[in-house]
């Protein structure tokens, strides 16, 4: 229970900073400047890191469990060009394909989040 209450916790923070990357990335597509930019890169990192560590904590869990196998891709890489990109030819076209990233990064953290709790729930009626 507690590696997966540790996963769940990562899980949750990658998602917080996702949803503030994806606004920021919003904001930068429709007028945002560099400064847009470098926040919307910072919250990108921060949920990378979220994601790295719920990786970890996803296979510690995975290991307690034994019997039940997860594999879940979580990955926010840009790409070197998109991030050189986004920095240094800023425009709508180059924003709107880091804003799929991120809304795919979005959408396997929450069904990550979805299947931890699923499997956390089942282990509280055992």
């Amino acid at each position: 229970m507690e590696a997966g209450n540790r996963a769940l916790h990562s899980l949750r923070e990658a998602q917080t900073n996702l949803d503030s990357a994806r606004n920021w990335g919003l904001w930068d597509m429709f007028g945002g400047g560099t400064i847009t930019s470098l926040i919307k890169s910072s919250r990108m990192d921060r949920a990378k890191q979220n994601m790295e560590q719920a990786k970890y904590d996803l296979r510690s869990f995975s290991k307690e469990l034994n019997d039940v196998s997860m594999v879940i891709n979580l990955d926010i890489e840009t790409g070197d060009f998109l991030s050189f990109a986004d920095w240094f030819f800023d425009g709508f076209a180059v924003d709107w394909l880091v804003q799929n990233r991120i809304n795919r990064a979005r959408e396997q953290v929450g069904e990550a989040i979805r299947r931890v709790e699923r499997i956390l729930s089942a282990l509280e009626l055992e």
